[in-house]
């Protein structure tokens, strides 16, 4: 085909508008979809979820993302209650078990900056009674040592699981029943408040004392995760403070963080929104709901919602940021407390290291986990994404949810 001079003008002129039209659609396209980008992820996520529980054995679950804003995603799927179908959501409450040591690691900060003691501080200077290792009894035992599960103070079974007070009724389940017998969950100890416990414990004159109490090492010598050494913490916090842990956590931190359906006890009110924790899924068979005497360790009622405010916090204090505490507050809390060249035994340096009762994982996550009867919790954030998740029933491996979490976590943005 021939073209005469102002049909090539012409011809030129169309190709140009036909280019820039579609540099003009392309653009609004990728504008138009920026929304859409964000919510395909969370699309993908909300499957991914879905799919997990739907081949799981969780009776319920809520799980949340969040930025140092607040809240970028969350999903909750089944029951809080399987029989009448009371849905798990984001303001339902359970037990987090040892994800509340995180709250005694802020709540230790505060005492330190107003003056109570520091790290260094050796608990016989604060205790009303004196406590000494049996195997080492020359030795201090300091509160670095409590923090990072190095003092010596462990777990004796035999008396812990004791502490956890179940509300026994009619429709406690044999089978449960004969679960916590053959575990120890069987209560019947006279020490019933935080004071005492520790007192019978930790004391060479308690009802509780034993050697068994204590192990064959020095402080800082070896690690051994310790329940009843965290509530030790809270305990001198109690006695320095002159109130107990219960209010100082809700004065410095519950409060102050309008976290307002959380808190240490069972009450009327917090019963109504309480999961249930299960033992059987299938059967739906439950364990009572229970209290514990050293509640600081893990006793800590609140749901994903209110832990969303929580999570946030933490994530600026990362960066300095924070309200609650001091910017060198937090750096001591994330501060790594081991070293190569200075490992206690029984610590390995693969996955993690510890700061102030928190875990500093190697993939950058700082967090901590919690596991009780009829709980699960886990409590990750880096300075970009925090991940919450809940669920009532102890299962080992969650790892397929916390996964998914991490991989999704960081695409989905603030719209």
């Amino acid at each position: 085909m021939f073209y005469f001079p102002d049909d090539i003008y012409l011809y030129q002129m169309n190709i140009i508008l036909k280019i820039r039209n579609i540099f003009i659609f392309l653009f609004l396209f990728n504008l138009l979809n920026i929304p859409a980008f964000a919510q395909n992820y969370k699309d993908s996520l909300d499957l991914a979820l879905s799919s997990i529980y739907s081949k799981s054995e969780f009776p319920g679950f809520s799980t949340i993302i969040v930025d140092k804003k607040g809240i970028l995603y969350q999903k909750s799927l089944g029951y809080a209650d399987m029989e009448n179908k009371r849905v798990f959501g984001t303001h339902t409450i359970q037990n987090i078990g040892s994800v509340s040591k995180t709250f005694v690691a802020l709540a230790l900060m505060k005492a330190i900056e107003m003056g109570y003691f520091d790290l260094e501080t050796d608990i016989n200077s604060i205790l009303p009674f004196k406590v000494k290792n049996p195997y080492f009894p020359e030795e201090q035992i300091k509160i670095k040592h409590l923090v990072t599960h190095t003092s010596g103070i462990i777990d004796n079974n035999r008396i812990y699981t004791r502490a956890y007070l179940f509300k026994h009724n009619v429709k406690t389940d044999p089978t449960v029943l004969a679960f916590m017998n053959q575990n120890g969950y069987t209560g019947g100890l006279s020490d019933t408040t935080l004071s005492t416990f520790m007192y019978s414990y930790l004391s060479d004159e308690g009802k509780l004392y034993d050697k068994a109490n204590f192990s064959n090492s020095k402080p800082s010598e070896s690690a051994a995760y310790s329940n009843i050494g965290s509530a030790l913490i809270a305990y001198l916090i109690e006695i320095k403070a002159g109130m107990s842990f219960a209010d100082f956590s809700k004065k410095y931190t519950l409060a102050p963080l309008k976290m307002n359906q959380s808190g240490w006890y069972l009450t009327p009110k917090n019963v109504k929104s309480h999961s249930l924790p299960y033992f059987d899924v299938k059967k739906k068979i439950t364990f009572p709901l229970y209290s514990l005497i050293t509640y600081p360790d893990g006793g800590l009622r609140t749901s994903t919602n209110e832990l969303s405010k929580y999570v946030s916090q933490m994530m600026l204090g990362l960066e300095g940021n924070s309200t609650l505490l001091s910017k060198a507050s937090f750096e001591l809390i994330f501060k790594p407390q081991f070293s190569a060249d200075k490992l206690p035994k029984n610590f390995s340096l693969k996955t993690r290291n510890k700061g102030v009762l928190w875990n500093l994982y190697n993939d950058g996550f700082i967090g901590h986990d919690g596991d009780d009867p009829g709980v699960i919790s886990n409590v990750l954030f880096n300075k970009e994404i925090g991940i919450i998740f809940l669920s009532n029933i102890y299962l080992e491996n969650r790892n397929e949810i916390l996964d998914v979490m991490k991989k999704y976590g960081p695409k989905i943005k603030r719209e």
